[in-house]
């Protein structure tokens, strides 16, 4: 697929699901990609540590890809690149702030000059290609969200990247209605615009109300106060500065990327007047009325601060009485992780509060007040709802239909779409999987690995060894080592059982090695599935003597 006189957008990650966002648009045969960003690790893949896209698409075609666009400093956005812009071979492009925590991840991973990463300035513009792009600035939950303005022969895309609209933004200066106006004025084929807060029927609200809302709550408190919230947040770690000092409080900061966000705003400019912080020695000597932890953790994150603060594994620690402020929203999924943190906290005497009992936190995306201006000022001629789940895009189009949008499309990830001409339009369907960080290798998301590691997290592992001698009988006894095996106390009986039907096996005889190592593994299998129900995976190991 090499891109004609047409325009063409693919998301590789971040269409049908909140999270690891990758777009590739494609025109007069080159490619740029938007993003290159990441997720975290569930259950469904045992040991992993964090999700990555699978770039095969690309990978294939990278001599006609010719850069890498950020729209901002979220990990769902960046948080990939350490891993694989490298092999990509293209230069990057990112706004002072993001550049910053770019330039960090490369250097952790050895990768600094080795990777091209190209600094632009905010509402700055420069080509690539058949494509111009510009950055227009819109308020989100970290320094520099940006949306996009993408030029092309066959029309302009508004690629919104994460935004909100707010009246009273505490960092940073958003475009003005009158700045996305003009943007509409001058036409646009199409909107590709986050999904994420699609079936809020209030907007997202505003940094401010966060801060008055925080004000009350502290100024109240008699004991320490520990707030958590997304490292990211650069905006919220601005409120929560003047919120130490306007109730008096001094601030203590718990968690490896606080400092990083807390150092890279500091080097482009941002949170300068930051109030000064105290070692965790300080903080614990102080009055508890005056000071204030601002923690990572928020999301139940096991070896986070508030984590290890709960369970007794930190230097700080909270007594009964004090105060923890969740200062974030809680993302679906790590509800239990969320759960085992505040019941913990709940057993010491620690009072919580989160956003359903206070105004201690807005959402960084919009709701429908919010996307229904957008779509005035900026009158697309086409809707791609993006970041979302499926449930989350189809409503996007729906809505802008109803808000008078002429044409939309809903794809996911693998669809390749023609937006113009005659746009928009479904292409085909390419390949866009997972890859799984485990440990320092990246490993296929449904390769046989992570198959492996399933089944033996579903239904455990039997080891068997037997020593044959050359005329393929038992010497000695058969050794047989189980684990995750649902026996418990049945265990010596299982094994003396296992045991024999593996001899047994052995002694039918059953020609070659292999077929002789299959016969003691169904064997072994069996007996396993008579006594639990459960199918294990078994190894055999035969030892000549």
């Amino acid at each position: 697929m090499k891109p004609g006189k047409e325009l063409l957008f693919l998301a590789l990650g971040g269409s049908g699901e909140i999270g690891m966002n990758v777009n590739l648009y494609g025109c007069e045969g080159k490619w740029i990609m938007v993003d290159l960003g990441m997720t975290f690790a569930d259950p469904a893949y045992p040991g992993g540590e964090l999700v990555l896209p699978d770039l095969a698409f690309i990978e294939a075609r990278k001599q006609d890809l010719i850069g890498i666009v950020l729209t901002h400093g979220h990990e769902d956005h960046i948080g990939a690149i350490p891993y694989l812009a490298h092999d990509l071979g293209v230069p990057l492009y990112a706004t002072p702030f993001t550049a910053g925590l770019i330039a960090g991840k490369l250097e952790e991973e050895g990768l600094t000059g080795k990777v091209r990463l190209n600094t632009v300035e905010m509402a700055g513009d420069f080509r690539l290609g058949p494509f111009g792009f510009r950055y227009v600035p819109l308020a989100h939950s970290i320094p520099e969200g940006n949306a996009l303005l993408i030029d092309t022969p066959y029309g302009r895309v508004f690629h919104t990247g994460d935004w909100k609209l707010d009246d009273s933004p505490q960092l940073g200066d958003p475009s003005t209605e009158a700045e996305l106006r003009a943007i509409g004025d001058a036409g646009v084929l199409a909107l590709v615009c986050d999904s994420t807060n699609v079936f809020n029927e209030a907007s997202s609200g505003s940094e401010l109300g966060v801060r008055h809302g925080l004000d009350e709550i502290v100024q109240e408190a008699d004991a320490r106060v520990l707030v958590t919230t997304f490292a990211s947040n650069a905006a919220r770690l601005k409120t929560l500065g003047h919120v130490a000092q306007d109730t008096g409080r001094q601030v203590c900061v718990a968690g490896r990327s606080l400092d990083r966000i807390l150092g890279v705003a500091k080097s482009v400019g941002y949170l300068t007047d930051f109030p000064p912080t105290i070692d965790f020695d300080t903080a614990m000597r102080l009055p508890r009325r005056e000071v204030m932890i601002i923690a990572t953790g928020g999301q139940g994150e096991p070896r986070a601060a508030l984590s290890r603060i709960a369970f007794g594994e930190h230097k700080l620690a909270l007594d009964r009485g004090d105060l923890v402020i969740f200062s974030s929203t809680q993302i679906p999924g790590n509800e239990i992780a969320i759960g085992r943190i505040q019941n913990q906290l709940a057993a010491q005497g620690i009072e919580m509060i989160t956003n359903r009992q206070a105004p201690v936190h807005v959402s960084g995306h919009p709701g429908r007040p919010e996307l229904a201006a957008m779509y005035d000022w900026i009158r697309p001629e086409i809707i791609v709802p993006v970041h979302g789940e499926m449930r989350h895009m189809m409503e996007q189009a729906r809505f802008a239909r109803a808000r008078g949008v002429p044409h939309g499309i809903v794809q996911k990830n693998g669809d390749l779409v023609r937006l113009a001409p005659n746009g928009p339009e479904k292409v085909s369907e390419e390949r866009a999987g997972r890859l799984i960080l485990d440990g320092d290798v990246i490993l296929a998301a449904d390769g046989s690995t992570m198959n492996e590691r399933r089944r033996l997290s579903i239904a455990g592992l039997i080891s068997v060894a037997v020593a044959l001698d050359d005329r393929d009988r038992v010497v000695g006894t058969v050794e047989i080592d189980i684990q995750g095996i649902p026996v418990e106390e049945d265990r010596e009986a299982f094994l003396e059982e296992a045991c024999d039907a593996a001899a047994a096996a052995v002694a039918k005889g059953s020609g070659s090695e292999d077929k002789l190592r299959e016969a003691v593994r169904l064997a072994v299998r069996r007996c396993a599935t008579d006594w639990t129900g459960k199918k294990p995976v078994v190894s055999v190991l035969f030892v000549r003597t």
